[in-house]
């Protein structure tokens, strides 16, 4: 943010720093739907905008500090807004949505953090399955079936479920040279 607003004088980061910062915790956050402000202060925080009566005023230096500031912290806001597009279209270009039903075949990925203390091993088994989902609980979130042996939580991010594809049932086809030779070998 500060790149950005200093650009090509970069020397000038300390003036607009507590002024970026100001501006990024008045911001609604994406998360949360509240600013930084309110989830500490409980209420918003007055701005210079707030407190300066422009109409009233008669000092130039303070209508162009308001307008200064008020001009940067529009400009802090779109920088904000346009670096969170970025951040989700490089996230989603890598993204795959998985969907499934109540009662698919699935494997889960069992995680270190999902094992008590002292019981991992690296050599076990890293998926388990085929078990069924019981329920959805949103697009991201699953619970299944687990194991009795498995004491954990039975809700997975959806990044830890794979569809269950059973083995083929198909017989195997050798080739002609396979049975060439082996018909050779019989003699």
């Amino acid at each position: 943010m500060l790149r950005c607003l200093v650009q090509k004088h970069p020397r000038r980061w300390e003036e607009v720093l507590s002024k970026a910062e100001f501006a990024y915790n008045s911001m609604t956050n994406i998360t949360t739907g509240k600013t930084p402000f309110s989830i500490v202060y409980t209420k918003p925080p007055n701005t210079a905008l707030d407190l300066a009566i422009l109409p009233k005023c008669k000092s130039n230096a303070a209508t162009t500090f308001t307008e200064q500031y008020a001009d940067m912290l529009e400009e802090v806001r779109r920088q904000i807004t346009q670096s969170n597009l970025r951040y989700k279209s490089a996230v989603d270009k890598h993204r795959r949505q998985r969907l499934f039903k109540v009662g698919d075949l699935v494997m889960v990925r069992m995680r270190r953090e999902r094992f008590p203390p002292g019981t991992y091993s690296k050599l076990s088994r890293r998926k388990i399955g085929p078990i069924p989902i019981t329920a959805k609980i949103n697009d991201n979130a699953y619970s299944v079936a687990l194991p009795e042996n498995c004491n954990t939580s039975p809700t997975f991010n959806v990044s830890d479920i794979w569809a269950y594809n059973p083995p083929d049932d198909g017989a195997i086809a050798t080739s002609s040279s396979e049975s060439s030779s082996s018909e050779l070998g019989e003699d």
